[in-house]
């Protein structure tokens, strides 16, 4: 579908020198000689790569439809995890490269927001945080204070964390799937 340079908006998807990019912002810019364009800021949905452009606001550019989908996390497999369509039951092997860091925090059933273009998963959004049991937790350092320190402990699924003071092997707690920072202990 094309549209004008004007009407894009961030979080639009285009087709842009054979590639799809996510529109991260636009700025319109009316310079004092010449005619106004839309500066635009994207990121390449597969490699990540990030570029600015110009469009003047008469050019047109290719906007792509994606399909979001909840799918369900079955099992990993090497490099990749395998989802599975709730509606249809059909199975999708993703790439972890895809998903990125917060594979670490995949676990069997859970339900992703994967997002496709013919057929084929651009990205993979995991619930906002999930809750993991602390396995390993280093010692309190005596002295430090309890409000400002932290200390290293390993979850179930072999990531490390900082964990409050508090905290130790076999408490569950909630991480953020983003970032794995904890947020808080996790209620029995």
């Amino acid at each position: 579908m094309k549209i004008n340079a004007i009407d894009i908006k961030p979080g639009n998807v285009l087709e842009h020198q054979n590639k799809l990019w996510l529109v991260l912002k636009r700025e319109l810019v009316q310079p004092g000689k010449g005619g106004a364009f839309a500066q635009v800021e994207l990121r390449d949905l597969r490699g990540g790569t990030k570029l600015n452009e110009r469009f003047r606001t008469q050019e047109t550019v290719e906007r792509v439809r994606l399909d979001e989908k909840e799918m369900q996390f079955l099992f990993m497999d090497g490099g990749l995890a395998t989802f599975m369509d709730n509606d249809t039951f059909e199975q999708i092997a993703i790439p972890r490269e895809t998903i990125g860091d917060p594979a670490d925090f995949l676990s069997e059933g859970m339900v992703c927001q994967v997002m496709l273009h013919e057929g084929s998963a651009l990205s993979v959004e995991l619930p906002p945080n999930v809750v993991v049991e602390v396995v390993e937790a280093d010692p309190v350092v005596r002295g430090q204070t309890a409000s400002s320190s932290y200390k290293p402990g390993k979850l179930e699924n072999g990531r490390r964390v900082m964990i409050p003071p508090h905290i130790g092997p076999g408490t569950r707690i909630v991480v953020s799937t983003a970032d794995g920072s904890y947020l808080e202990r996790a209620k029995d």
